[in-house]
């Protein structure tokens, strides 16, 4: 068993150093052997400016070949990455280094016009290496954390999980956890050698970060994205993918775009995985992507605190099926029926989840900790779900965004499915909204530009399929929504964006 990440990359490269392990968003090849100098560059760069064990070094960055070196080089030298997506503000920066108090700041200036303006903006110095062209920011007078010997104890990664918005909050993840998420990764999906896998997922998401492990462990080859592009997408699957993680939005803009281009299907015969996380399968929808890719639609379920994936199914074609799967290599679960919005009668209450993937806690914060892990380990995720008698496990929606209408718990995943089933909507986000003596529901949908449905058209589509408590009382139809890296909706943003039209 890897005792560090970078192991990962020491394994493959001592027995295939010349095979490609990257294309990047140019289409430039990389071999293991031209990463693991990127590496050793990266680690001469942090060396130079005094990183040493226990350090953070924050990555401001969109996906690059720079991205890995460096925080494969910190594993190496035991210092903590703070992956950080470069499209977020100057000020969400600028909280984030005051919070994780790093010894070093790098951003990826060779691809991100965001992380370019960036480093202008902190005076980065700019610095080349194999790992191609960085801003470095030295920071003086950082507090080292206390090193570990063991995996499980020393962490690796830290991700924030409400940086952008009130006091930032760091995940702890180790080497253990992200050691263990790969290799539970790569072999409930299967991953393979001849594997080459569309990675548009952002590095800075600990989806993204565990699939780029998971695929180090199989030693295939990732095509790295710097930002997703449904055009290029769809040309890496008529080119070398076989293996297809994304989120349903992702799924959604190819069906979309495959449709513009009078494509009924994906012909190519060369995928052979494809799943989807990060929001509930709808029954139609998938029924819709499994008849477009001509394979079986894997699920999963997955969080940061829990070092990504820790359910995913393993169905055959036409499986109908809509869970998130079962529990994945040695994580366990527990249901807690008294948690809000719980339905005993149901089998509803709070996934707890337990086992090697379970962060360590959240960085300086133990009063934030504590509220977050039982006393044995368990996190309270705040996903509200149900097991079925065959261990398969169903996510119902979040207990912090649970709608109370009327007296009756409703749950917005539902209304999303209901509203996606519509062939015009791409994607939707509901949320609620405190009315006086109630709360009300408000649903936000993403539609073509060419697209002339309106919220009366959705009210009509959605009634004989919602009960009346559960219709959302405004349907806004615009062609963008706010959106995280990802494609996931950040509904904490729909109200403020579209006050105007509430």
């Amino acid at each position: 068993m890897q005792r560090r990440i970078h192991d990962f990359l020491d394994e493959v490269v001592a027995v295939k150093p010349e095979a490609t392990a990257i294309i990047d968003h140019a289409d430039v090849a990389y071999s293991w052997q031209d990463l693991t100098g990127a590496v050793e560059d990266a680690e001469a760069a942090m060396r130079a400016r005094g990183v040493k064990a226990g350090d953070r070094v924050v990555l401001v960055f969109e996906n690059t070949i720079s991205v890995p070196a460096f925080f494969l080089a910190a594993s190496r030298l035991d210092a903590i990455s703070v992956v950080i997506n470069a499209r977020l503000t100057e000020a969400e920066l600028q909280r984030i280094f005051d919070h994780s108090d790093p010894s070093l700041v790098m951003f990826s200036t060779d691809v991100s016009d965001a992380a370019r303006a960036h480093a202008a903006h902190f005076g980065a110095e700019c610095v080349e290496g194999r790992f191609g062209q960085v801003g470095l920011m030295p920071r003086g007078g950082a507090t080292p954390e206390p090193v570990f010997e063991a995996a499980a104890e020393q962490v690796a990664l830290m991700l924030y999980t409400s940086g952008t918005t009130g006091a930032p909050k760091a995940a702890m993840l180790t080497h253990g956890n992200l050691v263990n998420a790969a290799h539970a990764s790569a072999k409930v999906r299967g991953m393979r050698a001849d594997d080459t896998c569309f990675l548009a997922l952002p590095l800075s998401h600990i989806y993204g970060f565990v699939t780029f492990l998971a695929m180090c462990k199989a030693q295939g080859v990732m095509r790295m994205e710097t930002r997703f592009s449904v055009e290029r997408m769809f040309r890496a699957l008529d080119t070398d993918v076989t293996f297809l993680p994304g989120v349903p939005q992702m799924h959604a803009h190819l069906f979309h775009y495959a449709k513009e281009q009078n494509i009924p299907r994906y012909e190519k015969g060369l995928l052979r995985y494809v799943s989807s996380g990060g929001a509930p399968l709808d029954p139609v929808w998938k029924r819709e992507a499994e008849a477009f890719y001509g394979l079986p639609l894997q699920n999963g379920y997955g969080l940061t605190e829990g070092a990504a994936g820790v359910c995913a199914t393993n169905n055959a074609f036409g499986d109908p099926d809509i869970s998130v799967g079962r529990p994945m290599l040695n994580c366990a679960f527990r249901i807690d029926m008294e948690a809000p919005g719980a339905e005993p009668d149901e089998g509803i209450g709070e996934i707890l989840l337990g086992g090697p993937q379970v962060m360590k806690g959240y960085f300086r914060d133990p009063e934030q900790t504590a509220k977050a892990l039982t006393e044995d380990g368990f996190f309270r995720t705040g996903d509200l779900g149900r097991f079925d008698a065959e261990g398969r496990m169903y996510i119902v929606g979040r207990s912090k965004e649970l709608i109370i209408r009327s007296g009756f718990n409703v749950y917005p995943v539902e209304i999303e499915a209901t509203l996606t089933d519509h062939p015009e909507v791409i994607v939707a986000g509901v949320v609620g909204r405190a009315v006086e003596g109630n709360e009300e529901v408000l649903a936000f949908v993403k539609v073509a530009p060419d697209c002339a449905i309106t919220e009366s058209d959705l009210k009509a589509f959605v009634k004989d399929r919602l009960a009346p408590y559960k219709r959302p009382s405004r349907i806004i139809v615009a062609h963008e929504l706010p959106a995280a890296p990802t494609g996931k909706i950040l509904k904490a943003k729909l109200i403020e964006r579209f006050q105007d039209q509430l």
